[in-house]
């Protein structure tokens, strides 16, 4: 059997996750350090370090609550506004040719992080999911981290502006 060794993996695979990620990072002072991407007035967007596919970004709520139903208007509003600047953000600098928006509620619903409502926005190519992924389980991802935070947050030209 062949393997393709992945050691950063090992701090999720190993983890017991005992603290929120999005209440840890909605408080952090470094949003570079905690890949946050925007900070809204009731929710933030974050790159997930441990990413579907280059540029997987997750946006949730400051306020630590699981159950969609119970969000308040203005949090709703706010998510989704910046659902929608994530995406023109990845359209823009990453040209995907699609998406997957999605809302996983619960564990058995496949949420990693049930105690905290979040969405997810995975830009997508044609042939990204390719041999590696179906036959080997794994997901080769091209980008660092730090590369993909610096494209998605550099400074915009005064005439830049997205479109849509």
């Amino acid at each position: 059997m062949d393997r393709l060794w992945a050691p950063w993996r090992i701090g999720y695979v190993g983890s017991k996750r005992k603290k929120c990620i999005f209440c840890l990072n909605q408080k952090a002072k470094n949003d570079k350090k905690h890949y946050i991407i925007k900070r809204g007035n009731y929710a933030f967007s974050m790159l997930n370090i441990y990413p579907y596919n280059n540029g997987h970004m997750m946006i949730a709520p400051y306020r630590h609550i699981k159950d969609f139903d119970r969000l308040r208007d203005e949090e709703i509003i706010d998510i989704m506004k910046l659902v929608k600047k994530s995406y023109r953000l990845l359209k823009k600098i990453l040209k995907p040719q699609g998406f997957n928006i999605g809302i996983n509620i619960g564990d058995i619903a496949g949420a990693g992080f049930a105690g905290h409502f979040h969405v997810h926005i995975v830009p997508r190519w044609k042939g990204d999911v390719n041999f590696m992924s179906t036959t080997a389980g794994t997901k080769v991802i091209a980008e660092s981290l730090e590369e993909l935070y610096a494209r998605l947050t550099q400074p915009r030209r005064a005439g830049d502006k997205p479109k849509g």
